[in-house]
């Protein structure tokens, strides 16, 4: 136990490196000045749970941080979401550039919490990209057209931990054609009625199971489908928002019965630096380690600029 929290150490202090590496390199590429955090406060966004900009589920044609088309943003999160059986904590960096170019590594773990899976554990990492292809979501109000951002996410499964007696060390071993995989997003994002409501529409093509916790593909089915996300926010204020998601999601394997997800959420925004996300979430069946619905909290905390 303790060589494996070790090691977790240290793959996190190669993402934070990375990801200070990479903002700091598109700096100075750039020769920007200090950030001018110029975003309307709460239209940062937060980090969705694979580290994009967005809301919790899924992730928004907004750029992370708060730099407008002349600066940059960035981010820090961490996201823990707890069910009756499982533990999913999710970490990570984003940095957003000129309003139009985001770059976000993460790091999601799934654990049980009750035996026999309090010994499992199942991690992956995830590398995103997000590029803004047309339009403003704030700016265009008085348009129909949307802010569009296509997306990619690379995702890669660690392995599985705590089936030893099992002899289960891989998600391929529980039916996932391969333990990594991309998704690719197309997301539509508008902000209608004085600032006050937020529309987003995510067309997801993938192949995961679970997020891609289990994998993906599988043998039921082994090619791209696209899935539907959907997120509806209204800004109380610019301090406090409340929202709903939808998340579809495919069935890949036959000995998981997987569902659709969705979560309803507040958000409190103290200032441009520091916010928090707290929600409730149904995340469907889990069925290949324990046949029910999994529902349960989450709590999300992020600084940034």
């Amino acid at each position: 136990m303790k060589t494996q929290a070790l090691s977790a150490g240290r793959r996190w202090r190669y993402l934070l490196a990375a990801g200070v590496l990479l903002g700091s390199a598109g700096m100075a590429a750039a020769q920007w000045p200090l950030p001018d955090q110029g975003k309307l406060l709460a239209l940062g966004g937060a980090s969705q749970i694979e580290g994009a900009g967005g809301g919790g589920l899924t992730p928004w044609a907004l750029i992370t941080g708060y730099g407008t088309r002349d600066s940059y943003g960035g981010n820090v999160h961490t996201t823990g979401v707890r069910t009756q059986d499982y533990a999913i904590d999710s970490a990570g960096v984003a940095f957003g550039f000129a309003d139009r170019f985001e770059i976000s590594l993460a790091s999601q773990k799934l654990q049980g919490s009750l035996a026999p899976l309090a010994q499992l554990a199942i991690t992956q990492d995830i590398v995103g990209l997000k590029l803004k292809l047309s339009g403003d979501a704030l700016a265009d109000q008085d348009r129909l057209l949307p802010q569009i951002a296509l997306g990619i996410q690379y995702k890669r499964n660690r392995g599985v931990r705590g089936l030893d007696a099992l002899g289960v060390t891989s998600v391929t071993q529980l039916g996932a054609r391969s333990d990594h995989g991309i998704d690719v997003t197309l997301s539509a994002t508008k902000i209608l009625l004085d600032q006050s409501l937020l529309l987003n529409a995510t067309l997801r093509a993938t192949k995961a199971n679970q997020f891609g916790l289990l994998g993906f593909g599988g043998d039921l089915h082994d090619r791209y489908q696209p899935m539907l996300e959907t997120s509806v926010v209204y800004l109380i204020n610019r301090q406090l928002v409340a929202g709903v998601e939808y998340r579809m999601k495919p069935r890949n394997l036959s000995v998981d019965n997987e569902k659709d997800a969705a979560d309803v959420f507040v958000g409190y925004f103290l200032n441009r630096n520091v916010s928090v996300m707290l929600g409730w979430v149904t995340l469907g069946d889990v069925t290949i380690f324990n046949p029910r619905r999994q529902n349960g909290a989450y709590l999300s905390l992020q600084g940034g600029f």
